[in-house]
């Protein structure tokens, strides 16, 4: 039994063994860890040498890009740092133009047209009305007031809509931000010098668009980010963007269109005015005003989407669609501005430096009168198609121009001007002074001329015959009615008999500064002139007979000074003719229009004189006259010289003439014209048949000298179309 009992003790040993059973436990997580270490020592294949390859690419490419980064941080800082160093006050970059503005005003001092780049004074954040900064933020950069100066957002937008239209990442849209617009209008800084580039190239090396430009750009966006308040900037961009129509800043641009300050402008005439910022030519209202309010109503829609307008005012503005002032409507003052600006002084109009105000002639009222007339003949009048031509000019007896029209399209600027540039023959309105040379030298309107063939033998030429437009003859005929009809062969003889130096030294006298033709057609309009020069010359007849500088410039002004620069320049000059003769004249071209030629140019109420002429093959047609008040001339024909059909200077000119000066004598009290008539003159019927004053009385000696003086070829120069080629 106690063997037994001895034996159980083992029990014991195993109870201890299993309760030390922990400690062999506690060794197991050694032997995990030697597990653990298994995979790495199974990773050292080609698996595992290119993940270590990979993580040292990593950790050398961090290394590398953070050094990369400090540097081009500290270089950036640096740069950003000079940019900022070189930034001027605020003040100093609202005027960036680099020309002057010309304000054109009309005779009543009311502004009409615009020339150059004008500013209109510089405007503030602050002053400008709230509807058109809301506008401009809201097209151009809605969230300029939260970014620093750059926008990736905007950037990766307008890159990926640039390659969806199939073009480079920075062409087209540019993503740009106000801040970098306005670095770019800064042109970096860099100021425009005349003397290395032309205002074009310097604009164009501005508005470059690589990246290298781009980046540039950026630094200086964050330069004036840095020197600048949010206001500040969009101060100058609101002062030195271009929109349009020569306006330099949202004040121009606003009185330029709109005729009132940008403080004052309604939400619709806001989204005008930023609409422009996209495309200023395209867009401007002035060029196409349905385009610009389409443009205006996205803009609408867009402020009312960023909650800048109710959607009652939204509604308003979508209704009541902004339009121009009337200055405005007149399209910058058409060929009569760019007359006026062409004949004043040149640095004080097309080259100007200064802000020039320039007081002018023209009257708007007699402006668009001859616009109208001259619309209304070619809409109803001339056939559906027609290419022709015309051109109008009025003035008073002194040379004061009061409307001018260079062409058919009146809304224009910079066109060809008809009015003063085309030269063109004119015909049998050039007689006047070939009978103001005979009356001047004591001869009548009574006196006689026979109208019959005539041929002149001009020496190295041949003969030359000219003809009556009728192709009829009629015998003795007063001086009276050889103009009234518009006689060729008596218009020839008075010249030949007084003498063709004497009929071309009164024409220049009384203006065609043109040469003048040599032979005897010179008596039939062969000479080539101007509309505005034939109708100044017609303005000396209805003076009395003094010379005439037709001028649209009454006075020249800095802006700001109260003392004019210059007066006008132009006006009556010298005598040329006596006023008896001048007179006298007058009697006979009333006749032209009361029983003559010029019959259709009448209106009711008023006394009427002037002279039709056509030239040789109806490639010019003229009708150039004057009531006591003004004086006009109407030029009609194709610019390519081509015939013009079924014309004549009777009909349409003297019917657009007709047009125009009826409606410019609306309201002015009727005058007599001052003319005398042959039996006023105080001279005897015998006194006028003297041989010594006379054409007509004398008929048989006046007949003998001109057979003498024809017969020997008077004049030594080819004519330039051996007939005729005036007509009525």
């Amino acid at each position: 039994m106690s063997d037994s009992s001895r034996r159980k003790k083992p029990l014991v040993a195993d109870k201890r063994y299993k309760a030390a059973k922990p400690k062999a436990t506690k060794r197991k997580p050694q032997r995990r860890k030697k597990t653990a270490r298994k995979p790495a020592n199974q990773r050292k294949g080609l698996v595992g040498l290119l993940q270590r390859l990979i993580r040292w690419v990593l950790r050398l490419v961090w290394r590398i890009t953070w050094r990369v980064g400090f540097v081009a941080g500290l270089a950036l800082f640096f740069i950003v740092g000079y940019y900022y160093t070189t930034l001027p006050p605020v003040d100093e970059l609202l005027d960036g133009r680099a020309r002057g503005s010309v304000t054109l005003l009309d005779r009543e001092g009311q502004v009409f047209a615009w020339r150059g780049d004008q500013f209109g004074g510089a405007v503030t954040a602050q002053t400008v009305s709230p509807h058109l900064k809301n506008a401009i933020i809201a097209t151009e950069d809605r969230r300029f007031y939260r970014h620093f100066g750059l926008s990736p957002r905007g950037i990766a937008s307008a890159v990926r809509i640039n390659l969806s239209e199939g073009r480079g990442p920075l062409q087209g849209h540019g993503g740009s931000t106000i801040t970098q617009q306005v670095a770019k209008l800064l042109c970096l800084g860099v100021p425009f010098d005349p003397a290395v580039q032309t205002e074009e190239e310097y604009e164009r090396d501005c508005r470059r668009g690589t990246i290298q430009r781009k980046a540039k750009e950026a630094v200086y966006a964050l330069a004036m980010e840095a020197k600048y308040s949010k206001d500040e900037i969009l101060t100058i961009y609101m002062n030195r963007a271009f929109l349009g129509a020569g306006a330099r800043g949202f004040e121009a641009a606003s009185q330029r269109y709109f005729g009132k300050s940008a403080a004052n402008v309604s939400p619709a005439e806001s989204a005008m005015l930023a609409g422009l910022l996209v495309a200023p030519t395209r867009f401007a209202p002035t060029n196409d005003l349905t385009r610009s309010q389409g443009r205006a109503a996205t803009i609408v829609r867009l402020m009312n989407e960023q909650g800048y307008l109710t959607e009652a005012q939204a509604q308003e503005a979508q209704r009541n669609p902004a339009e121009l002032s009337k200055a405005a409507e007149a399209r910058a003052g058409g060929y009569f501005a760019d007359w006026v600006m062409s004949s004043g002084p040149e640095f004080f109009t097309r080259k100007t430096t200064e802000d020039v105000i320039i007081k002018t002639t023209l009257d708007q009222r007699i402006q668009r009168s001859a616009e109208e007339a001259l619309k209304w003949i070619f809409d109803n009048k001339v056939r559906e198609g027609s290419k022709a031509q015309a051109a109008i000019v009025v003035m008073s007896a002194d040379g004061a121009v009061r409307a001018m029209v260079g062409g058919r399209n009146t809304k224009v600027s910079g066109a060809f001007n008809r009015a003063v540039q085309a030269k063109r023959q004119t015909g049998s309105a050039f007689k006047p002074f070939v009978y103001a040379a005979a009356l001047d030298l004591g001869y009548s309107p009574n006196d006689t001329v026979t109208d019959e063939p005539l041929t002149i033998d001009i020496p190295g030429s041949g003969p030359w015959s000219p003809r009556n437009y009728t192709n009829k003859y009629y015998g003795e005929v007063t001086l009276t009615r050889a103009l009234q009809d518009s006689l060729n062969i008596p218009a020839v003889k008075v010249s030949e008999f007084v003498g063709r130096e004497l009929v071309r030294q009164v024409a220049t006298d009384f203006g065609l500064e043109s040469d003048l033709a040599a032979g005897p057609a010179l008596a039939l309009g062969a000479s080539e002139s101007t509309l505005i020069e034939m109708t100044g010359a017609y303005a000396g007849i209805l003076n009395g007979g003094s010379s005439v500088q037709p001028y649209g410039l009454i006075e020249l002004s800095l802006l700001g000074d109260d003392e004019p620069l210059m007066g006008t320049g132009g006006g009556i000059g010298e005598r040329v003719i006596q006023e008896e003769a001048a007179r006298q004249l007058i009697y006979m071209m009333e006749k032209v229009v009361s029983e003559g030629t010029g019959q259709r140019a009448k209106f009711e109420g008023r006394q009427l004189a002037g002279k039709t002429g056509t030239t040789q093959a109806a490639r010019d047609a003229w009708f150039v006259g004057f009531s006591a008040d003004y004086v006009a001339g109407v030029w009609m024909g194709y610019d390519d010289n081509t015939p013009l059909t079924g014309v004549t200077g009777g009909g349409l000119p003297a019917e657009i003439w007709r047009e125009t000066m009826a409606r410019v004598h609306e309201g002015v009290p009727a005058k007599p014209l001052p003319m005398v008539g042959p039996i006023d003159t105080g001279r005897t019927r015998e006194e006028n048949r003297r041989p010594s004053g006379g054409v007509g009385g004398a008929v048989g000696l006046l007949e003998g000298l001109l057979r003498d003086i024809l017969g020997g070829g008077s004049g030594n120069a080819r004519p330039r179309e051996n007939v005729s080629g005036s007509d009525r």
